[in-house]
């Protein structure tokens, strides 16, 4: 019976989320370089065993300058922070299930993406990791289904273009995270400088 479910899911599509302004970081945190490469190439690498085709959300202007190998999607819902990116991508492909990463997160691997996908529940709106911080789910390392489309738009209709807030009054899948360390993310110099300091001699 579950692997008739799986056959049955709806496709995964990946989408790396690049276009938020950084303030904080005072430079664009995609292209910083944690793995030898910049973190949106990396954060592609990742999500590509998983999905049948992986995107860049960015800003319309960030489109034409990325590097080789990587398909923009730029967003159609504009100054909505990493909602705009949500929507844009199920407004490409409203039939798909997107597995969203947010380009801020070096310690991310592999394993921890593919204990999501392997318990995801595409019966629900979302599956998703608790935070280690709190009891709130983590909106930007997510499996949101076909079904959290009209759910999204219904909450921006009300005056909210916060993902976790649609996760948290909605019908969702809580994990808990194999490494809950890899959820960190980096959003300041200081920041940058102790995970290279951390990840070795790559980060740089």
């Amino acid at each position: 019976m579950q692997q008739w479910h799986q056959r049955h899911q709806p496709p995964l599509r990946g989408l790396v989320l690049t276009g938020g302004r950084s303030q904080r970081m005072q430079e664009d945190k995609d292209r910083l370089r944690y793995h030898g490469h910049e973190q949106r190439q990396h954060a592609a690498a990742l999500l590509a065993p998983f999905c049948q085709e992986v995107f860049i959300s960015c800003r319309p202007e960030q489109a034409a300058e990325l590097p080789t190998g990587l398909t923009p999607l730029p967003d159609q819902f504009l100054d909505l922070g990493p909602m705009s990116g949500i929507l844009s991508a199920f407004r490409h492909d409203p039939n798909a299930a997107w597995l969203v990463v947010a380009c801020d997160l070096p310690f991310l691997t592999q394993q921890t993406l593919q204990y999501l996908v392997a318990h995801r529940n595409a019966g629900r709106v979302a599956t998703a990791f608790q935070s280690p911080d709190n009891e709130f789910p983590e909106p930007l390392i997510t499996i949101w289904e076909p079904r959290s489309y009209p759910v999204l738009l219904q909450f921006l209709g009300l005056g909210y273009s916060c993902p976790r807030k649609a996760l948290i009054n909605s019908d969702t899948e809580l994990l808990t995270a194999p490494d809950p360390a890899e959820l960190r993310n980096v959003n300041t110099p200081a920041e940058r400088d102790a995970a290279r300091q951390e990840l070795g001699p790559l980060a740089q």
